[in-house]
């Protein structure tokens, strides 16, 4: 939808003042039928009736994703007084050097400057309140260093690959290990999001990849009941797990101990392979089950074929 406006202009004793109401039907009538007097006047005034239209959508906008809460959210009175400062404020700011109606005025100069019945089509206000709004609510929305990296994390495969994808795309370029590889494994060991360590408090551990913690982590510790396999058979058992402050944290130290342990050097060998990345990592006591790299292999297959998907 555009908002189209006749290329008819005031005479420079019809300009409206600067307290012109934005939605002063009437002057924008003046602008109808008082045509051909001034025409650069005339361009000017018209991009400024625009330019304080659209301010006065955007200010509403934006007051309404950020400021309609209180005692005075359902007051008539209180509306009506804070319309009429949204009118009087886009007035005031419009028609600044180098705002919208210089670019509105250039053009209005040029279609007037070909003759004929000339019409300005900009974006309609409403469209441009509708961006506005949604700007003024991720302004006003709390941010985090790292958004993805602790908030709770969704569960089921698409939805946990999807989420942890950036992460892992990040981590990857530094290490080299793919970033599927990476979601696959995560995916595996957590069940895909159903099954994650939690801490004693039940706050998550953000451990993604069942580390442990050995004698020489300093770090947080997570302690939980296990699954082990002690001579090909499942068991119950306690045991310590590395904990950190965000999943990225999690992917970031895999990384370190996949390239920097002696045990998975074959593993690095083999990050061009599926198949040879989860073999090696189980032939290096990555974990007890005998079934791990075909479980570990499946799993970053899924992974590649969610990313593939989603791409």
């Amino acid at each position: 939808m555009a908002l189209t406006l006749p290329m008819t202009m005031p005479t420079s004793g019809s300009a409206s003042s600067a307290n012109t109401l934005a939605i002063d039907t009437r002057a924008l009538n003046q602008l109808k039928y008082q045509a051909g007097e001034n025409g650069a006047l005339a361009s000017k005034e018209a991009a400024k009736q625009f330019e304080s239209l659209f301010m006065r959508e955007m200010i509403k906008s934006m007051r309404e994703a950020t400021m309609k809460s209180g005692l005075f959210e359902n007051s008539q009175q209180n509306d009506l007084g804070t319309d009429l400062l949204d009118q009087q404020l886009s007035v005031s700011m419009s028609g600044l050097p180098g705002g919208l109606s210089e670019a509105i005025s250039r053009q209005l100069s040029r279609q007037m400057g070909g003759g004929g019945d000339a019409q300005l089509s900009v974006p309609s206000t409403l469209s441009l309140a509708r961006s506005t709004q949604t700007a003024a609510a991720n302004v006003n929305r709390p941010v985090s260093s790292t958004p993805a990296a602790t908030g709770p994390a969704p569960k089921g495969r698409d939805d946990f690959v999807q989420f942890h994808e950036a992460a892992a795309e990040r981590v990857a370029k530094e290490s080299g290990i793919p970033a599927s590889f990476m979601l696959g494994q995560a995916g595996h060991e957590t069940g895909w999001g159903k099954s994650e360590i939690r801490n004693a408090d039940g706050s998550n551990s953000f451990n993604l990849f069942g580390i442990k913690a050995s004698k020489g982590w300093t770090g947080k510790v997570a302690e939980i009941t296990t699954t082990e396999y002690i001579d090909g058979a499942p068991r119950k058992v306690s045991a310590k797990f590395r904990a950190y402050d965000s999943f990225e944290d999690s992917f970031r130290d895999y990384a370190r101990l996949i390239n920097q342990s002696p045990r998975y050097e074959q593993a690095r060998a083999q990050t061009s392979s599926v198949e040879g990345y989860a073999t090696a990592l189980q032939k290096a006591g990555y974990a007890t089950d005998p079934a791990y790299a075909r479980k570990l292999g499946g799993a970053i297959q899924s992974a590649l074929r969610v990313q593939r998907d989603q791409a």
